[in-house]
């Protein structure tokens, strides 16, 4: 009986530390949220491969070579969806810097001399609403940028008036509908565009014209894909080479951004449209750790020699971050000001 009544008492006395336990982890738990949220950060690596669908980190490159802190002209939360250019053997690189100030986003310049080691230099292009996905591409020996610009409903060409660093606004391409992630390119002496549209971001739209800046039709058989979150919603330059035509998918079935699949498209012409996946998907993924543990969502690939490709692409992990308008926010802001203040 005695010992029945030892173990009935050890018992209780678990059980009851086992209650407080959880009301201290419960309280712990509370005090986190009020000060600390869950923030996703995006940032800019380069990969290289043998082809269009076989991308990797070479061992050359401590990925990534671009993130927030790099940015130093703006506050910025995070950059992604780069496209980059080569032009007199410099490469240039455009993409999305998050303004955390503003909280909208703007377009930033990098620079490098071989694509692997990279420069930031500034904003070059700053609108009253946000901008992303700036798709930049040559022609006619004259550079333009057609960046995402859904919030405005609308997709906007800008041209370079002194390239890289000042650029214009031209024309609205197309209008009144919220165009996500505009990809533009040329193929049988046509222009063609193809843009995400609707809520979810998966209807995928198809447009083409004989004039760059006007005159865009929507193909009779647009849209062309509907309701499919894995092969919808574009992910980087579509690429056309030896009379094939590769495009780029963001794949958002389970999560946004989480891995980015390759399609041929093998019909095109202003009646038909076919495409099909093809093998090796996906092309890039989430790597389970460090700066793209949770995502990818872009790539921009140029042919620099016989099997040989590089490409600018983006990857996202999740960090704790202090909320901006907590005590320990405002404590950490006067600690850094005091800071730059005895230094």
């Amino acid at each position: 009986m005695y010992k029945n009544y030892q173990t009935n008492s050890r018992l209780q006395a678990l059980d009851k530390f086992s209650r407080v336990n959880d009301r201290y982890l419960t309280g712990i738990k509370n005090i986190a949220k009020t000060f600390v949220t869950r923030r996703s950060d995006w940032s800019i690596g380069i990969y290289t491969g043998e082809s269009l669908f076989d991308f990797a980190c070479p061992e050359k490159i401590s990925n990534p070579v671009l993130t927030a802190k790099d940015i130093t002209d703006v506050p910025a939360n995070f950059v992604a969806d780069p496209f980059m250019v080569c032009e007199d053997g410099i490469w240039y690189m455009f993409f999305e810097v998050l303004n955390s100030f503003q909280n909208k986003g703007v377009i930033g310049l990098a620079t490098s001399n071989d694509a692997y080691k990279w420069n930031y230099q500034q904003i070059v292009l700053d609108e009253p609403f946000h901008l992303s996905y700036p798709y930049v591409f040559k022609f006619q020996n004259e550079y333009y940028m057609i960046p995402e610009t859904s919030e405005a409903d609308s997709i906007r060409l800008y041209k370079a008036s002194n390239f890289p660093k000042k650029w214009t606004f031209i024309k609205t391409l197309l209008d009144k509908n919220d165009f996500v992630d505009p990809s533009i390119f040329q193929y049988n002496n046509l222009w063609w565009l193809l843009t995400a549209t609707s809520e979810d971001r998966n209807i995928l739209r198809l447009y083409y014209s004989q004039d760059l800046t006007g005159g865009w039709i929507e193909h009779p058989k647009s849209p062309v894909i509907e309701g499919n979150k894995n092969n919808t919603r574009p992910a980087g330059r579509v690429v056309v080479l030896d009379d094939k035509i590769i495009r780029y998918t963001q794949d958002c079935e389970r999560i946004y951004g989480n891995k980015v699949r390759a399609f041929e498209i093998t019909e095109l012409t202003t009646t038909s449209y076919q495409e099909k996946a093809v093998k090796g998907n996906p092309v890039i993924k989430a790597s389970g750790m460090g700066w793209n543990q949770i995502g990818m969502h872009h790539i921009d690939p140029h042919k620099i020699g016989t099997n040989k490709w590089i490409a600018c692409v983006d990857g996202k992990r999740d960090r704790l971050v202090i909320k901006q308008n907590s005590i320990l926010a405002i404590l950490q802001k006067r600690i850094n000001a005091r800071f730059k203040v005895n230094n």
